[in-house]
């Protein structure tokens, strides 16, 4: 989950002003949320990079990983059922072309102080309508959030933190007052949030596994459920949005499927042979090599690679600092000279991929060079609290080491051990000891077949260095149950960025994550500048505060050594069966796959060629 900030130049173009006590508060009524920003499409009838036209009908199916038990993805039990969240709509859809916007939905306006954001009204949609006709009213909408308070994941209840109290004004207001008395990102977060029913769950308890279908007001139904293996969503056709601005050319798919496999090389392969249409490729090597199949060779798969303007997810290997010897910086330093990207990049990756140099790659939040006036600024109140190494990578022109592409990384692992011998590690019989003699040792646990192809370059270079390492292979469940618990000495994770960071951030790093079971600080960061700087952001007045307290809290996590980012690519890889046709614009910030459509005629001729093999 991510989010963004606040608007001024609309309060008087579009907005009111409510006397208050006396005195002119800046409220704002507006049909739409936009935080540090105009909205661009306030006023269109669909959104550019949408078809009005767009015939309905067809399937869409994708593949799924491991297996699913729960259709509640908001209480954080089991393995939650992909695309569940087509079955719910939220109280406003966000823009996929501007950040920090969202256009209504099940909320028409909202009401809300953008320079003092301490509560916001949102006013439903009287039209609203559950699947089963209900309306949908200002109690469901409370009785969701308060829900999501106090029966929901850790993760989910921390990101919905600062909201204090959730009021029902009359059957289609409701009001929600924060803690804090000016957080700007508050009402994104609160308008992207699923709405239940309340009456759906009055006999029910959220807090249980489930498979029974929970009633929602969202573009589709379930309609077949094959235990395990997979989920099919039918369209429904008394959708009550689908003439909304942000709905039309929107949603045209009959039927959404997710196919559930065990292992990825099975599931490629059952996409070869038509098991599902839409596969979203994360391996170069087969980016690159495998797709000379006979349907990609006669035009019945076509490859496309999506560029965006988000940032690159951050892949990397996560160091557990809640355990030795991972507590110690020079450490964790030292181990960040053994990845070579330079040879796995030449020899693995076909050239595919870039080094990841920031948290935040690919967009303006990316830290580069030396800090900047501005950056300091915010940095210089924190910098005699960090450790020497963290304070002396704050300031320095960053950039991870670089190999000669040769595979041997010798000068790296030079530097490596020179840096653990200064911190009082020893090597004896070929193996790293810490102070007291203790041999270091380490296990690096995943869940992917394939991994340890990746992983085998940086676990020899350690061994070079005298670090023992076991690479520990789990199932699934196991691996999710492990890192919910943090039980890892290492680990990789994919962490995607939002261009509004906010809230969340505090989820991947601040110190009360830390320790709370489900939640995603899997290093343990525990770091009071970090979380000084995660609550700058939080309420960062402008765009431009944003960026800057954004790249500081860029240069504390690298210098901190948390993690190893590894390789990243500012772009999708999406293959699928020749039967869809896009837009002509397309978004920038997402593939807009819920606006695609079927070709009736291209179907067909993929239904011929699948019955001919």
């Amino acid at each position: 989950m991510k989010m963004p900030f606040a608007v001024k130049h609309w309060v008087f173009a579009c907005g009111v002003s409510v006397l208050t006590q006396g005195a002119w508060a800046a409220l704002q009524t507006t049909p739409f949320i936009a935080i540090h920003s105009a909205p661009r499409y306030a006023n269109l009838p669909a959104m550019p990079y949408a078809n009005p036209h767009a015939p309905k009908g067809g399937y869409l199916s994708t593949s799924g990983n491991g297996t699913f038990d729960n259709l509640n993805s908001m209480n954080g039990k089991g393995n939650a059922v992909d695309g569940v969240n087509y079955l719910f709509d939220t109280l406003m859809s966000s823009s996929l072309d501007e950040p920090g916007v969202m256009y209504p939905l099940l909320a028409e306006k909202v009401t809300f102080d953008p320079k003092k954001t301490s509560f916001v009204i949102f006013y439903l949609n009287p039209k609203a309508k559950f699947s089963d006709g209900s309306a949908v009213t200002a109690e469901d909408v409370k009785y969701s959030f308060d829900t999501f308070q106090t029966k929901s994941n850790p993760g989910l209840q921390m990101y919905l933190s600062d909201l204090d109290q959730t009021e029902v004004l009359s059957k289609y207001q409701v009001k929600m007052r924060f803690k804090s008395d000016n957080n700007a990102e508050m009402p994104l977060i609160l308008a992207q949030m699923p709405i239940y029913s309340k009456k759906d769950w009055a006999k029910k308890d959220f807090t249980r596994i489930t498979m029974q279908p929970i009633l929602g007001s969202g573009p589709y139904l379930i309609d077949r459920i094959d235990a395990g293996r997979s989920v099919t969503y039918k369209r429904n056709p008394n959708y009550w949005a689908k003439d909304l601005p942000v709905n039309t050319g929107r949603y045209n798919f009959d039927r959404l499927k997710y196919v559930y496999y065990r292992n990825l090389e099975i599931a490629f392969e059952g996409f070869k042979s038509g098991q599902y249409t839409l596969h979203e490729e994360n391996t170069a090597r087969k980016w690159v090599t495998e797709y000379n199949f006979p349907a990609v060779k006669a035009g019945m798969v076509v490859k496309y690679r999506f560029q965006h303007q988000n940032p690159i997810t951050t892949q990397s290997f996560v160091f557990n600092t809640r355990r030795s010897p991972f507590q110690d910086i020079r450490l964790r330093q030292a181990l960040t000279y053994a990845y070579d990207f330079e040879w796995q990049n030449k020899a693995l990756f076909y050239g595919q991929y870039t080094r990841l140099q920031s948290y935040f790659a690919n967009s303006e939040l990316e830290a580069k060079g030396l800090p900047s006036r501005a950056e300091l600024t915010v940095l210089k109140p924190y910098l005699g609290q960090l450790d020497p190494v963290q304070r002396a990578g704050v300031l320095k022109n960053w950039k991870y080491s670089v190999s000669d592409a040769t595979g041997f990384n010798r000068q790296n692992l030079l530097v490596a051990r020179q840096l653990l011998i200064q911190a009082g590690y020893k090597v004896e019989n070929g193996r790293l000891l810490d102070k007291s003699g203790k041999p270091i040792e380490l296990e690096f646990l995943i869940h992917q077949d394939g991994l340890q192809r990746t992983l085998m370059p940086f676990v020899r270079n350690l061994k070079r260095l005298g670090i023992q390492v076991n690479i520990r292979q789990v199932d699934v469940p196991q691996y999710i149950e492990r890192m919910r618990s943090k039980d890892f000495d290492m680990t990789t994770n994919a962490l995607p960025q939002s261009l509004s960071p906010g809230n969340e951030q505090a989820q991947f790093w601040g110190s009360s994550s830390a320790d709370q079971p489900g939640n995603y600080n899997y290093a343990g960061i525990k770091n009071p500048a970090i979380d000084a700087i995660i609550q700058q952001i939080i309420r960062a007045p402008d765009r431009e505060a944003l960026v800057i307290r954004t790249r500081a809290l860029d240069r504390l996590l690298r210098a901190g050594y948390y993690q190893i980012p590894t390789y990243g690519k500012g772009e999708n890889w999406l293959a699928y069966w020749n039967m869809y046709q896009q837009p002509k614009v397309k978004p920038k910030l997402s593939t807009g796959i819920e606006y695609w459509w079927s070709n009736a005629t291209q179907a067909q001729k993929v239904a011929n060629y699948l019955r001919q093999q």
